[in-house]
């Protein structure tokens, strides 16, 4: 999802959750939502627990001033990984278009170039 660099993360959290198209598995019924949403502490906040566990996800959401940020180290690294790729794509690491579309774009084409390369070294060093 696309907003502004003023809006609190709390606010878009649970329209994110939302937007999550349904997860295949092998068989049966496609499952809605994640079972688990990791987030930092931005996200520390009753009613967005609250609203994850109605939509029967569980938060694992560090507490401010208690947990220390470290402990979701391994999950954090892999989105701190995914933005740095795109940060590498010049017309990425600053916003200089206008429209959101035209952006969205972009991000979409940042995001297919990082899988065909991603996949391509897969192929190439094997599993």
């Amino acid at each position: 999802m696309l907003s502004a660099a003023n809006v609190h993360d709390k606010r878009k959290a649970l329209p994110l959750l939302d937007a999550i198209l349904p997860i295949k598995g092998p068989r049966g019924r496609p499952r809605r939502r994640p079972a688990k949403g990791h987030g930092d502490k931005g996200y520390d906040y009753p009613d967005v627990r609250r609203n994850m566990r109605r939509r029967h996800i569980i938060p694992r959401i560090a507490r401010r001033g208690i947990e220390s940020k470290e402990r979701l180290g391994r999950h954090r690294w892999v989105v701190e990984r995914s933005l740095g790729w795109l940060h590498k794509m010049k017309r990425l690491r600053v916003r200089e278009e206008r429209s959101a579309q035209m952006h969205l774009a972009l991000l979409r084409l940042g995001c297919c170039l990082i899988l065909y390369r991603e996949l391509e070294r897969h192929l190439r060093d094997g599993p």
